[in-house]
């Protein structure tokens, strides 16, 4: 059965949510919130080979494994994507997002614009991806500086990095831009809600309205 935003009471496809944005825009927080305050939804865990960060845990911010097994995984068929981002590996194990799908579940990715555009080429008609913008390049610089875990040099790398990330905005089907996160979050939330809605994706509507129509032919 399907959960968080089916009206009908029948079955619903789950959906690949993705949010991508430069580094310090705010999707870890934005999913952080939709994890928190959205029915029906879980975090695609990723794998990666760079190492943990202070206060990590492995197997839910990211399953952290070597580069001969992430290398394995990516020839067998076991990665939906994968990408490399500042010499380290990442990709997304293919079988839990596809039970998830198939369950009713949304899942939730926090992937980079190469990420978002393999899934597109694999399973378009279950992505809905949204691009988060940050108010100015001033304030990115200052959120990166207030999160405190890189180096200038790091810091200085990210920013490089932002002005390419964001010549993919266009790629995306939305894009929010976060000058305060409780709105950039209501209007993430809405932009959910309504993907979920959509008729194509609600598996149990067919039988609902022939149902329904029964009902008025009474």
């Amino acid at each position: 059965m399907a959960s968080g935003g089916n009206t009908t009471g029948g079955a619903r496809r789950g959906l690949m949510f993705v949010l991508s944005s430069p580094s310090g825009a705010g999707k870890t927080t934005l999913s952080r919130m939709l994890l928190e305050k959205m029915p029906g939804m879980r975090l695609s865990v990723s794998v990666t080979t760079r190492a943990k960060r202070p206060g990590e845990v492995d197997g839910k911010d990211y399953h952290f494994i070597d580069k001969t097994k992430f290398d394995a995984m990516s020839k067998n068929g076991e990665l939906l994507e994968f990408a490399t981002v500042f010499d380290h590996h990442y990709g997304t194990p293919r079988k839990p997002v596809e039970d998830a799908l198939a369950g009713g579940e949304d899942v939730l990715f926090d992937i980079d614009w190469q990420g978002t555009q393999q899934l597109r080429e694999k399973a378009r008609d279950d992505v809905v991806s949204v691009f988060i913008l940050p108010p100015s390049a001033a304030d990115l610089e200052k959120r990166l500086h207030t999160r405190a875990q890189d180096s200038d040099a790091v810091i200085a790398g990210r920013m490089s990095r932002a002005s390419h990330e964001l010549s993919h905005w266009a790629e995306y089907d939305y894009v929010v831009i976060n000058t305060e996160i409780d709105s950039a979050y209501a209007e993430v939330a809405t932009i959910l809600k309504a993907e979920r809605l959509k008729r194509e994706r609600q598996t149990g509507l067919s039988a609902f309205v022939r149902d329904l129509q029964k009902q008025l032919a009474k």
